[in-house]
């Protein structure tokens, strides 16, 4: 299956849930992309087959909270290196590191622990969806507040009309998706 059979599979397995969590709002549901084990295989493999040569191969990688932890554990797994997970404030028991950063509506806040990473670890940073950004920013200061380099940040889904990926790619953080949505 070449890229962009690869693309319109899975996109044909996220679900778009209309209206929620509020109206407007188009959610684009990974979980479909779970439940099936073909599926579910397609969707690793993506992404393990992009890592796994030595030029983009991590020595971590690191999920945001909570989808990024089911893709970057079982991606960490196949690639056969450490996974760390960055937690929503309050909900690591160690010493942390934290990050702060502006959502639509307040703002919230992100921990890593003190121990995750080791300076000049090269550290492939995932998440399931990249909207306005602001997850993966975090969790790219987080990293590098350690010493970690960031080689990428991935995930799922792209949302281009919020704009996240695009300001990540301009703080040089290299993108990578799978499905993009061009509306919201």
């Amino acid at each position: 299956m070449h890229d962009l059979g690869i693309q319109d599979f899975l996109r044909h397995h996220i679900r778009t849930v209309p209206d929620w969590p509020a109206p407007g709002v188009q959610f684009r549901d990974i979980t479909p992309l779970l439940q099936e084990p073909q599926v579910f295989r397609v969707l690793i493999d993506a992404f393990v087959h992009r890592y796994m040569g030595r030029a983009l191969r991590p020595d971590l990688v690191a999920g945001l909270d909570a989808r990024g932890f089911i893709i970057g554990a079982v991606v960490a797994y196949a690639l056969g290196v450490g996974f760390v997970p960055i937690r929503k404030k309050g909900r690591l028991p160690f010493t942390t590191v934290a990050q702060t950063y502006e959502l639509e509506y307040g703002s919230a806040t992100m921990e890593l622990h003190t121990d995750a990473v080791q300076a000049g670890d090269r550290v492939l940073l995932i998440d399931d969806l990249i909207a306005t950004g602001g997850t993966m920013m975090a969790g790219r200061k987080l990293l590098e507040k350690l010493g970690a380099v960031v080689t990428e940040g991935a995930a799922i889904v792209d949302l281009p009309a919020l704009g996240g990926s695009q300001r990540l790619r301009d703080t040089g953080l290299p993108v990578f998706t799978l499905v993009d949505f061009k509306g919201h």
